[in-house]
């Protein structure tokens, strides 16, 4: 199945999003904007896009494996949720940036990564006295306490 999602370009100094097929099916995003950040600074890194999802999908973006290696910066919520909602003319995505040493990142540096993720399904919780699994007795998947 194949979703056609309407996207805005904030910039034209960054490169248009594309499916890298057979590699990944996370899209990278880049900083539309150069940025200095102090050791123990924050910004909003503009990403340069908007997009309308679909009704029923929300994107999830994450750092790349690299970003913080290569730029010493966290993402500060961890993970970015954005809902189909966030679809206006003016709701530009943003990476939350916390700079853990002195950093640069420059217009197209590939910083974070995206993926369109179909909503979660409507669950209904059923309390129990017990669940019917084997009790590991510990945290984790090492089950060590």
């Amino acid at each position: 199945m194949s979703l056609t999602i309407r996207v805005k370009y904030f910039s034209d100094k960054i490169g248009k999003l594309e499916y890298i097929e057979g590699k990944s099916d996370w899209i990278d995003l880049r900083s539309s904007g150069d940025v200095s950040l102090k050791k123990g600074e924050f910004a909003l890194i503009p990403l340069g896009i908007a997009m309308e999802l679909p009704e029923g999908y929300e994107a999830h973006i994450v750092p790349r494996s690299s970003t913080f290696k290569n730029f010493g910066i966290i993402q500060t919520n961890h993970m970015g949720v954005i809902d189909n909602s966030y679809c206006g003319d003016n709701d530009q995505w943003y990476f939350p940036a916390l700079a853990v040493r002195d950093t640069e990142i420059k217009t197209g540096d590939r910083i974070c990564q995206f993926r369109i993720i179909e909503n979660q399904p409507a669950i209904t919780f059923e309390e129990c006295e017990h669940l019917k699994g084997s009790d590991r007795g510990g945290f984790g998947s090492t089950g060590v306490r």
